[in-house]
């Protein structure tokens, strides 16, 4: 069994989906692994460092050529993988809602398309899961992010001169990132709250040292926590909150917004009336920037001024941190292809449960029931 390991191709993407730790564990399972040239640069991984694991380096032609399981971070489109075997495996991150068309095209091809992000949150399928290991570092990452924007220090300073107040910083979507957010803006010394509309993670953020701000009196989400994700909101919970935070959010210094939902826009959580409230020379970090924003007025890909409050709306954020986010999306993929491979036939055969729910094509068709 052939490994392809390809260049990331998208615009800003400095990830890789293999690291000389994984194409060296892949070795010893019986596969081959081929490098394309250049494709961990951005990560801090040399092609010399994929070829003392044991991997072979060249072109993308040469990389593609036979191979039966291809790696991506962000999947390529399907016309640039020409020459692989038939049926070939693509493990990558797929947006398949939103990049319908490339799905579309994998089916065309003769692919087996498997979507990482659809991989789900079952306890066998924790290590696999790279949505988790993206969002932990995207959480750590907006903190510093806010840090840099805000104009003053986080912790509180008692000097010669005066004290200096530590920063306000509340954290919106109490997920996989927004609990490392917590973690980190308290770790940097400011006074952090949190919020969710999952009554189930009050017990978390307390537990992280942050004061917990809920709606009390009215229900929260249909379906809270599903499969560990949140979905929408009931209108009167959507008012009940806004009316929480807008007294809340007046007296914050950061804000970091988290909140997604999978398959749907992401939820507006701030105003543009909500950003006129705060503080001239406030921050807020929109995670969700691109899936429509949690932020009224945020723009993707760039840090813009409303009522003298920084809105930060970076793409990529894990991208931002290259080298640890490509060493955790490596194992992700490593974890999950090793778990299911058949040394006779040294290739991977998935089980019913997580292959059903990541295949999005097999045999020229679209499969998942997501999508169909």
């Amino acid at each position: 069994m052939k490994i392809a390991v390809l260049k990331e191709l998208a615009s800003g993407e400095r990830r890789v989906s293999a690291s000389a730790e994984t194409v060296k564990k892949f070795i010893a399972l019986g596969a081959t692994v081929a490098v394309e040239g250049g494709a961990g640069l951005q990560a801090s991984v040399a092609d010399a460092d994929y070829a003392a694991a044991g991997a072979t380096i060249g072109d993308r032609a040469a990389t593609v050529k036979g191979a039966g399981i291809i790696l991506g971070v962000q999947a390529p489109d399907a016309a640039t993988l020409a020459g692989a075997a038939p049926g070939a495996i693509v493990a990558a991150s797929f947006n398949p809602f939103g990049e319908r068309a490339k799905v579309d095209g994998y089916a065309a091809a003769g692919l087996e398309a498997l979507a990482m992000e659809f991989m789900p949150r079952i306890t066998r399928a924790q290590s696999m899961d790279i949505l988790s290991s993206q969002s932990n570092l995207a959480g750590y990452k907006a903190v510093l992010d806010a840090a840099a924007e805000y104009g003053r220090a986080f912790p509180m300073m008692m000097t010669a001169a005066g004290t200096v107040s530590a920063a306000r910083a509340f954290i919106m979507g109490v997920g996989v990132a927004g609990l490392q957010a917590i973690a980190t803006a308290r770790r940097l010394g400011a006074q952090v709250s949190a919020t969710d509309v999952r009554a189930a993670t009050k017990e978390q953020i307390e537990s992280l040292g942050a004061k917990a701000i809920f709606v009390e009196a009215v229900k929260g989400i249909e379906g809270e926590g599903t499969g560990g994700y949140a979905t929408e909101m009931s209108d009167e919970y959507k008012a009940a909150q806004a009316e929480l935070v807008s007294s809340h959010i007046a007296k914050q210094d950061i804000v970091i917004t988290t909140a997604l939902i999978p398959g749907r826009p992401a939820p507006r959580l701030i105003s543009d009336a909500q950003i006129a409230t705060m503080k001239p020379g406030s921050v807020i970090v929109d995670l969700a920037v691109e899936q429509g924003g949690n932020v009224e007025g945020a723009v993707a890909g760039e840090v813009v001024e409303r009522h003298g409050v920084k809105i930060v709306g970076h793409r990529n954020v894990p991208s931002r941190l290259a080298a640890d986010t490509s060493a955790l999306f490596s194992r992700n993929l490593y974890n999950f292809l090793s778990a299911f491979w058949d040394k006779e036939k040294n290739a991977p055969v998935l089980d019913e449960e997580i292959g059903n729910a990541i295949r999005l094509t097999q045999g020229g068709k679209v499969v998942n029931e997501r999508l169909l």
